[in-house]
């Protein structure tokens, strides 16, 4: 928003450290409980911040929706009125994403166990930290503007221009940009869009039709696609950091990557070793295989 008071730059900054507060945190109990970290655990913090920007989004959304519903004055019956309507959503998310990964710890492998202990255990605080520490900066956010302060210095902000400073002055340190009150801000452009033009555009029996067919090669296409997948994973990630299996690996690729397979023959019981002609046979026989 452009407005100086409804500007949420801090709110959604909040978000992303919440989320990275579960990562910390998550991270924290399993290395206390002596869980190895792996490499593939590295991957895991973008995947709990793509699931809590998520629900930041589903958080402020629905408090902008009760902002419209109740009066601003009445903050519980906001947070009620937020938490009724985000919660089930956040709460059903967590649930199946949780669900996904403690399974996964099921697994022979030790690092995809590892990788899957510590998301799933990111997921839980982030849903954690979401009803707590996130609802309370959007009341403290709240409060800030019903005192219409300042979105970054939170100081006192003026509805009218000063006609005496200059522009960059009125927008940065003084109030609303637009010279509108922040309780008549119009409707986002992005909600007008959806809801006027697109919702009545996939309406068109036409367009329906369009998409059933779209849906339908996009589903065939993805059956196709799943009969080709071949195995491609590096064995080296699955091995915790101080496993012989990625130093055998290193030495592998760097010394025998150009010969290819290689093929190992066993003699089954005792062999007289010891007679010429035994040995003989045994060259001849490597020489055919050769």
């Amino acid at each position: 928003r452009l407005s100086c008071i409804r500007n949420n730059i801090w709110l959604a900054s909040c978000g992303v450290l919440s989320a990275g507060l579960a990562v910390l945190s998550s991270f924290g109990l399993m290395m206390y409980c002596g869980v190895p970290f792996v490499v593939t655990v590295a991957n895991a913090p973008f995947l709990i911040l793509g699931v809590g920007v998520d629900d930041m989004f589903i958080m402020i959304a629905c408090w902008e929706k009760s902002v419209k519903q109740i009066e601003k004055s009445d903050t519980k019956a906001q947070m009620g009125e937020t938490y009724t309507e985000a919660a089930v959503s956040v709460t059903i998310t967590t649930l199946t994403d949780v669900l996904a990964f403690f399974i996964g710890t099921w697994t022979a492998f030790p690092s995809v166990r590892s990788f899957c202990l510590y998301t799933g255990t990111a997921f839980i605080f982030c849903y954690i930290y979401t009803l707590t520490f996130f609802g309370a900066v959007l009341v403290l956010n709240h409060k800030r503007e019903k005192k219409k302060r300042h979105w970054l210095i939170c100081m006192p902000v003026k509805i009218d221009e000063n006609k005496s400073k200059s522009r960059l002055y009125n927008v940065c340190c003084i109030g609303n940009c637009c010279g509108e009150s922040s309780e008549s801000e119009p409707e986002h452009p992005v909600s007008k869009f959806f809801e006027r033009y697109y919702g009545p555009f996939f309406t068109n029996k036409w367009i329906k039709l369009l998409v059933v067919l779209l849906y339908g090669a996009y589903v065939g296409g993805s059956i196709y696609g799943c009969t080709q997948i071949r195995e491609g994973i590096d064995l080296r990630n699955l091995a915790t950091d101080d496993s012989y299996v990625i130093q055998y690996y290193n030495d592998d690729d760097k010394y025998f990557s150009e010969y290819g397979p290689r093929v190992m023959v066993v003699v089954n019981g005792s062999v007289d070793y010891w007679n010429a002609s035994v040995r003989v046979a045994i060259e001849n026989c490597m020489k055919r295989l050769e």
